[in-house]
């Protein structure tokens, strides 16, 4: 099985690493929620939890450009606010006519804009120093010990393992018709859209017949082996002073920056 398309889990043996996964969770959404509640416009408070993210990766012995470079992904997601720059009452900067259509950037809008983007640059660096830092089975247990809804959580953990056979499964028919595809090195005429559109649907089809039959094999194989309802994993999950106290400096520090930034 191919195990490395989705799991993200970065081996180190840093101080992060070590942290309990609940510190880690909190922490994470705490630094979203400070996030959202920094004002429009606070560029000291958005350059303070850069510099909080960078250090949670040094730390973490990522490299300080690790979760930068992973981030840029989600910021054509943040494109959907772009109705905030004509949106927001303000001074006008500029004026865009599109046909009928006369459409006016205000400053306020552009600021608005700009935090949202922010917003989610950071909070997508966050998230992907979570997943690089705590392994899945860790985060369900952490997830279990905040009182997440039980099924909630096995939904989460049920859902990630099968991404793992459905792509398994994906690429093994895949490989199929590789092997099974007659092909003259010479030529250059590509098949018919119909009969490509004919061999995807087929596919599709036993992919989902063939995902179906081995979940419920792996069902049974999980159910042989003691599954009660929730994974275990070798971790103790026992919190202890140093992972109290790096939490409460996190907290201290986050609180720190939301009142810097309002100064």
């Amino acid at each position: 099985m191919h195990a490395d398309l989705f799991d993200r889990y970065q081996t180190r043996g840093s101080p992060i690493h070590n942290l309990e996964p609940r510190v880690k969770l909190v922490v994470t959404v705490l630094f979203i929620l400070s996030n959202v509640l920094l004002p429009d416009g606070a560029w000291l408070g958005f350059g303070l939890s850069f510099s909080f993210v960078l250090l949670i990766s040094v730390l973490a012995r990522l490299g300080p450009g690790y979760a930068v470079r992973r981030s840029f992904v989600a910021l054509p997601f943040a494109l959907a606010a772009i109705s905030a720059v004509f949106a927001q009452p303000g001074e006008a900067i500029e004026t865009v006519k599109l046909g009928s259509w006369t459409l006016v950037v205000t400053e306020a809008g552009l600021i608005r804009f700009a935090s949202i983007v922010l917003r989610s640059w950071l909070s997508v660096q966050m998230a992907i120093l979570l997943t690089a830092t705590t392994q899945f089975p860790d985060l369900a247990h952490a997830f279990r010990h905040l009182r997440v809804p039980r099924v909630l959580v096995a939904i989460i953990s049920f859902m990630y393992r099968y991404l793992f056979i459905l792509s398994d499964e994906a690429l093994r028919l895949l490989r199929a018709r590789e092997a099974r595809s007659a092909r003259i090195p010479e030529s250059k005429k590509s098949p018919p859209t119909l009969w490509k559109a004919k061999v995807t649907g087929n596919m599709v089809g036993q992919l989902f017949l063939r995902s179906y039959e081995r979940s419920d094999r792996v069902y049974s194989a999980m159910l042989a082996r003691g599954y009660s309802g929730h994974l275990l994993t070798l971790n103790p999950h026992t919190m202890h002073m140093k992972d109290w106290g790096m939490g409460m400096l996190a907290v201290t520090m986050l609180i720190c920056l939301q009142i810097i930034a309002r100064i």
